[in-house]
């Protein structure tokens, strides 16, 4: 991303007052090449639910992946590339299962980046334009439209040539058979 969201996280100071703790961008993006040069910035996670609101440490400081933890929740940004640039370097078989999600079988696959996650995710395009792929059928979204992602095999394809900015918010749920 050309720039990095202002990530602003409130608290509570050693008196119970609401303060903010954290002003700024997140020191916690990074450039997936495996992925197809996707920018990821984490932004926030919870490990249960409910959400433990005590202390003052950086939650976004974890170790990469696509899932939440336990009964966790994550907060992130991505920006997604045109396909004509993410699918020159795409590798979901090394990407998908080094950050702990599926990717679908290659006789399954309508876009290299169709996967799947044990998440309920909610999705907010901020900028741009993208393909929600699905088995059956796609839909496009733009920016301000919301997609309810439960559990689908799913891959984002950007057909435009400028890059696509979501918002996710994921949040552990139970495997599907």
């Amino acid at each position: 991303m050309p720039k990095r969201p202002r990530r602003v996280v409130t608290g509570h100071d050693a008196r119970g007052r609401s303060v903010v703790l954290m002003d700024g961008e997140s020191p916690y993006s990074f450039f997936l090449e495996k992925a197809g040069g996707l920018q990821l910035t984490e932004l926030w996670e919870t490990r249960s639910s409910p959400a433990d609101n005590s202390g003052a440490k950086d939650a976004a400081g974890h170790e990469r992946r696509i899932e939440p933890v336990d009964s966790g929740t994550v907060f992130r940004i991505i920006e997604y590339p045109p396909d004509s640039v993410r699918l020159a370097t795409i590798d979901p078989e090394s990407f998908y299962s080094a950050m702990g999600a599926q990717a679908a079988e290659k006789a399954e696959r309508r876009h290299p980046g169709m996967h799947r996650t044990h998440t309920l995710d909610y999705c907010v395009v901020l900028s741009g334009e993208i393909y929600a792929m699905l088995d059956e059928g796609e839909v496009l979204l733009r920016a301000g439209d919301c997609l309810v992602q439960r559990g689908t095999r799913h891959a984002w394809s950007n057909r435009t040539e400028k890059p696509c900015v979501i918002a996710f918010v994921l949040v552990a749920a139970k495997p599907l058979p």
